[in-house]
């Protein structure tokens, strides 16, 4: 398999979905730098993938700006992983290998070994493929940031889909 012309997809997938020709978002600033206050082995790290990931009895993401967020447990058996996203044709390699969009073993791995001081009870799934950037930015983003707000988190690993 070669590689996928994501950004073609993406345009083809939104286009039989019946939404209007996809607007991938473009900053215009750089984001803000932030240096780590602590070291890693001494930080709480969460995860936000956007992988469309659920755990077998939760309720799968829908595809037209679901902006909504599911928790993964850390403890989570990765048996029990499901993946629901707009970009299908990733689903068979997610399916295959849990482990290539939501890290569990790798994660759970580093903090066994102390190189990160923990990881989150939770870690955050959501859609990748949100047509709204300002749904994004004004819903989920916030709620997600709430999310690691409360459980102590000192900093966030992305794991883009």
């Amino acid at each position: 398999m070669g590689p996928v012309k994501y950004i073609n997809a993406t345009v083809d997938r939104y286009a039989r979905l019946g939404h209007d020709p996809y607007r991938y978002f473009h900053a215009e600033d750089a984001p803000p730098w932030a240096v780590l206050r602590k070291p890693l082995s001494d930080s709480r790290l969460g995860v936000v993938a956007t992988a469309g990931a659920y755990v077998k009895g939760q309720v799968a993401f829908h595809y037209k700006d679901d902006t909504s967020f599911r928790r993964i447990p850390k403890a989570a058996p990765l048996e029990d992983l499901r993946f629901s996203h707009v970009t299908e044709h990733y689903l068979g390699s997610a399916r295959r290998d849990p482990n290539s969009v939501i890290p569990l073993d790798s994660l759970r791995r580093l903090e066994r070994e102390g190189l990160i001081g923990a990881l989150a009870e939770d870690l955050f799934s959501c859609m990748g493929g949100i047509y709204s950037q300002r749904r994004v930015r004004d819903e989920l983003a916030p709620a997600l940031a709430e999310q690691f707000a409360r459980q102590e988190v000192d900093v966030v690993l992305l794991v883009p889909m």
